[in-house]
């Protein structure tokens, strides 16, 4: 309570000290509300690329330095990857998309906000903000819409580079590197970048647990270390064909390895003396992902616009986790063997026709065909004086798994409409309307398949009050996509008691009805941008875990439909810069955002909110620009609203909170354009996160309390230096 009451006074005082005389009009905004910053707006700051300049732009980034495309890297295999996004390409989004010369790349993992950290800052001519709607747009219905927009070179081609070493807590360095070669000639501008990094992660965690008469259990201790590669090469190429037609091209391949070791140490404390028990883990594993993408736009005489995109992708990821048990002699026994594997493709093509047909009123036609595939596999060996061991589950009984090895096929079909109307120089209504369909296949341990049909549409309006001042409102028809890792059995990495979660073949799509209201605010002399959004959700079909036990004596949970709810909610944001005080360079952001939801618990029968709901988040943050001395710095603190965020399954409650989360950065740029930056995450505390897990003999249900487990986790603080420059 203490930090949402300190972030709205934040957030107030920095609104107080912006509204003064000069708050009229930002005079970079055009008559339809387009903001726009050109190359000389970014010349006292010398930025070195196009995410630098994004960077310094208020209610754009995070006002900290945080969000370039080059201030992070991958993770090991495991830890993230696949296709962003959900299933498809889409006919809009909700959120602010990123363009390059108007256009985005028909990619998903190579999209065009990853470019960014890639592109010189002296191929920029501008950079501008689109608040309104039009149908010349290369995406549509989204709330903020940024366009990069690059010279038109005859000839020209720059070399950039990067070299970073990361520190983790346990002071290991871990380096990377990455080039990439930019350029254009004539009416080509290409685009090949090569990444490869080390990966080094460190994770201690500790747990004290009782029993459920509250007379201690046992003690708990746990070193996780990973140590991991990655690497990627991609390229982007756009050819203007001529005048009317252009065509864009991208690729990219990137694999990784990692290996994972657990070392855990438990102390019985039921006993007298006390015991104490040792295991070790091992847990390696890879990823391997691909993709290529393309698009071709052709506009005719008449205005009209033909565009025709299509994209095919695969990410493939493998692990194996094997554990023993560690006597007193270093002698080891191995108990557990889990072999996974999957692979998803994914392969889409999309078409559209946009055309005038009334004075400021345009509408586009085209359909999307997507088709995804999962693979799946699972082995699971257990130690077992029953059974025959098997050398394909590591020298182990073989565990027979429902569902651990499927293949799930989805074919999806959606015609769309959308029209966009520009009723006045201050409002535009955009109107869409698209039907989905859909079959998904399952074959292998389960066979089943199923037809899907929705009708999603939506509306938009948008009245711009003054240039300045804008106002939107949205109602919506959302249809989530089904994750296919839910059909199938996988490996559970939460429960050490737990090593796999069940698969749910029955699924369907949850969906919901969106409403909501924005408001955005820019202020005079680029003084910056406040916004706020107001939503609620009526949601249908909502998947969370359910109860698909077979028997009492086999209790198991999985991902399903427990039924409809409500969710809603309010964002605020500042970005400001403290021209007020005569410090125009001290860029000064602030969030604030709040939520609640509903929903009956399948477990217990009572009203909760929705499974890892947000109670709320702030955060608080600043960058200081000193260009005499060619240097910035800044500094991000985070946190989430704890208390009341629980996970009901079907024998156990979760209850989570965390620590804040500080990050901080300077940066310096020296001859040359080089540029030396030094990243600290976790300051002032190890960012540790925790939660109380009570599990229960039996249901949920039943009330039968039989341990409470209170455990916290970090990796701890960390470091990173980056040096980049171009040539």
């Amino acid at each position: 309570m203490k930090d949402s009451i300190t972030m709205i006074r934040t957030t107030l005082f920095l609104l107080f000290l912006s509204l003064g005389p000069q708050a009229l009009a930002q005079d970079n905004v055009g008559e339809e509300s387009t903001v726009r910053y050109p190359a000389a707006y970014f010349t006292e700051w010398a930025p070195v690329t196009a995410q630098d300049m994004m960077d310094r732009i208020p209610g754009l980034s995070t006002g900290s330095g945080f969000s370039g495309s080059s201030r992070g890297r991958g993770g090991p295999p495991g830890k993230g990857g696949g296709s962003s996004g959900g299933r498809g390409f889409g006919s809009g989004s909700g959120g602010s998309e990123i363009l390059i010369n108007g256009k985005r790349t028909a990619g998903k993992n190579n999209s065009t906000d990853s470019q960014l950290g890639r592109i010189t800052a002296d191929q920029v001519d501008y950079i501008e903000i689109i608040r309104g709607t039009s149908g010349e747009l290369d995406v549509r219905g989204s709330g903020q819409v940024v366009n990069v927009v690059l010279f038109e070179s005859l000839s020209s081609s720059s070399l950039q580079y990067e070299l970073r070493a990361d520190q983790s807590q346990d002071d290991k360095i871990s380096p990377s590197g990455s080039l990439s070669y930019s350029g254009q000639q004539g009416g080509l501008n290409y685009q090949i970048s090569a990444e490869a990094a080390d990966v080094h992660y460190m994770n201690l965690s500790k747990e004290n647990s009782v029993l459920g008469d509250f007379s201690p259990n046992d003690i708990i201790r746990e070193s996780n270390t990973t140590d991991g590669d990655n690497s990627t090469l991609s390229t982007n190429l756009n050819y203007e064909i001529s005048a009317k037609s252009s065509a864009r091209f991208n690729a990219l391949y990137s694999e990784g390895t990692g290996d994972s070791e657990l070392l855990r140490r438990t102390i019985d404390l039921t006993l007298t003396p006390n015991i104490e028990a040792r295991q070790r883990e091992a847990s390696p594993s890879a990823i391997e992902n691909w993709e290529i993408g393309g698009d071709y736009e052709f506009n005719a005489e008449n205005g009209g616009r033909f565009k025709v995109l299509a994209i095919s992708n695969s990410f493939t990821r493998s692990s194996t986790r094997e554990r023993w048990d560690v006597g007193n002699t270093g002698f080891e026994t191995k108990n557990l063997f889990l072999d996974s594997g999957s692979t998803t493709k994914e392969r889409i093509a999309r078409g559209s026709y946009t055309f005038d047909i009334f004075q400021g009123q345009d509408i586009e036609l085209g359909a999307e065909r997507a088709q995804t595939i999962l693979d799946s596999n699972l082995a699971l060996g257990t130690a077992s004086s029953t059974g025959t061991p098997s050398v394909s589950h590591g020298g182990l009984v073989p565990v027979s798994v429902s569902n651990a090895n499927s293949s799930v096929e989805e074919i999806r079909y959606e015609p769309f409409a959308i029209h966009n109307w520009i009723i006045s120089p201050d409002m535009s209504l955009e109107s869409s309307i698209l039907y989905e369909s859909s079959e998904i296949i399952q074959r292998g341990d389960v066979s089943n398949k199923r037809d899907f049909s929705f009708v999603k549409p939506k509306v938009d309006f948008r009245y711009d009050l003054t240039p300045s001042l804008q106002l939107r409102g949205t109602i919506e028809k959302v249809v989530e996509q089904l994750s296919f890792r839910d059909f199938v059995a996988a490996t559970d990495n939460k429960d050490e008691d737990s090593d796999v979660t069940a698969g749910n073949a029955n699924l369907r799509q949850e969906w919901y009805w969106n409403y909501e209201i924005n408001s955005e605010y820019r202020l005079a002399n680029d003084v910056g941008v406040l916004s706020g959004r107001l939503y609620y959700e009526d949601w249908h079909d909502r998947i969370e875990r359910l109860d698909v036990s077979t028997s009492e004596t086999s209790l198991q949970s999985a991902n399903g439909n427990i039924g409809d709810g409500i969710k809603y909610g309010i964002q605020l944001n500042s970005s400001i810069r403290m021209r007020m005080i005569d410090m125009p360079n001290l860029l000064i952001t602030a969030s604030f955002s709040a939520e609640d939801s509903e929903i009956t618990d399948p477990f217990l029968g009572t009203d909760r909110r929705f499974l890892y709901s947000d109670r709320g988040r702030t955060s608080l943050g600043f960058r200081h620009d000193i260009p005499t001395l060619n240097l910035n710095y800044g500094l991000t603190w985070r946190n989430q609203f704890d208390g009341n965020r629980t996970r009901i399954d079907i024998d156990d409650i979760e209850l989570s909170a965390g620590d804040p989360f500080w990050q901080s950065f300077v940066e310096w740029r020296g001859f040359n354009n080089i540029t030396i930056r030094l990243d600290m995450q976790r300051l002032f505390n190890n960012g540790e996160f925790c939660r109380e897990r009570q599990r229960f003999v039996g249901r949920t249900s039943a009330g039968i309390l039989e341990e409470i487990e209170d455990q916290c986790s970090s990796s701890g603080r960390s470091a990173s230096l980056t040096i980049n420059g171009t040539f």
